[in-house]
């Protein structure tokens, strides 16, 4: 896959990860730039979401682990930046535009799944293609996200 793909806005559709799960978190998206970074080519990462009626961010660096750019290493900026998880693309279908991430274990959180579009909300079809996608990960159903407009 080329990073090229992976650029631009991404709604977090599903997850199973403690930050979106809480509820006091809404809207989140992934938001993708190619970059280099000391002679690494890699994606620029601005992690948006909803807090208390504000936008919040979160910025990082990730940084390809293999030649097919389906592993990434990310890092943090700024206070951030000691910090790094590892997270690879584990499903992706083009023509619907929609990918399974999957990410690891760290000192601050499990390992677990994000689906990811470029759809505020998944239609059915989309569900179902997902969920049988999830099925066959060995994962069961995650919880659905909320997106605001």
């Amino acid at each position: 896959m080329k990073l090229k793909e992976l650029e631009g806005r991404w709604f977090i559709n599903r997850s199973n990860f403690p930050m979106w799960l809480k509820g006091d978190k809404t809207s989140p998206t992934f938001n993708y730039k190619e970059a280099t970074l000391k002679k690494t080519k890699g994606l620029s990462d601005s992690v948006e979401y909803i807090q208390n009626g504000r936008k919040k961010s979160i910025k990082g660096f990730d940084r390809p682990l293999n030649k097919e750019n389906s592993k990434f290493q990310w890092r943090g900026k700024g206070l951030l930046r000691l910090i790094s998880s590892n997270w690879s693309v584990e499903y992706i279908n083009k023509e619907q535009t929609i990918i399974i991430l999957a990410f690891e274990k760290t000192l601050f959180t499990p390992e677990g799944y994000d689906v990811i579009s470029r759809y505020r909300e998944l239609n059915k079809e989309q569900e179902e293609l997902i969920q049988r996608e999830l099925t066959l990960l060995g994962t069961g159903k995650l919880k659905k996200i909320q997106q605001k407009n």
